[in-house]
């Protein structure tokens, strides 16, 4: 059965997308910056607001390199105390290659707890390279456009990597309705939006109404 996963900001977004029927949430931070890591505070708004899964962005600088590893290992600590079970994150290193050893550093803080890596894949070397790297980290779930430019140019390449799991593959960025027949024939379940589901794009909220048009085209 598809997936439709929500990027939320807000206690507000978080209810407008379960109401739409969203199967589970991406909590950010700062789109400006592509997603970084929330607030505790928001987070716990959050879980108060919603009882569908959320998963919460490790991520404290634009690029794919930690700002502060010390620190985000204090705010991953701080959120499984606040009651995060579920994560997203993923590093790559100045040659643009998975870089192991920073993701392993912050999964020390995230026993037991599901993850999914991000987009940093699609921004590395070589999509299919940096996805059996990234086999080996213990995810169980891998968001990707395919190409750093968007669903629209990794389209072809999303094909062959749904075929190559664990870990489940997610697709978004720049993921529009119109891909999706074409992905969901080629496998894919798991699908990720943020600004298709908000009207007036990321200075707006999510609207329920829009969630419930892409749930309604994945049935």
């Amino acid at each position: 059965m598809p997936i439709l996963e929500v990027i939320a900001l807000t206690a507000k977004d978080a209810e407008a997308a379960q109401a739409g029927g969203a199967d589970r949430l991406e909590l950010v931070a700062d789109m400006a910056s592509d997603g970084l890591t929330p607030s505790t505070a928001t987070f716990k708004e959050v879980l108060k607001a919603v009882d569908i899964p959320v998963r919460v962005m490790l991520r404290d600088a634009p690029g794919f390199a930690p700002g502060n590893l010390k620190q985000l290992r204090r705010q991953a600590w701080e959120l499984r105390e606040a009651g995060a079970t579920e994560f997203v994150l993923g590093f790559l290193d100045a040659e643009n290659e998975i870089d192991e050893g920073v993701t392993l550093n912050l999964l020390a803080e995230l026993e037991g707890c599901a993850w999914t890596f991000h987009r940093a894949l699609d921004n590395s070397n070589d999509v299919f390279r940096s996805w059996a790297t990234v086999q080996t980290l213990g995810c169980d779930t891998v968001l990707a456009a395919g190409a750093k430019t968007g669903v629209k140019d990794g389209i072809e390449n999303l094909k062959k990597l749904v075929s190559q799991g664990p870990p489940a593959l997610l697709v978004g960025g720049g993921l529009q309705q119109h891909h999706l027949p074409e992905l969901l024939a080629a496998g894919v379940n798991g699908f990720h939006v943020g600004s298709a589901v908000r009207p007036g794009g990321w200075d707006s909220a999510v609207d329920s109404a829009s969630v419930r048009e892409w749930v309604n085209r994945l049935v």
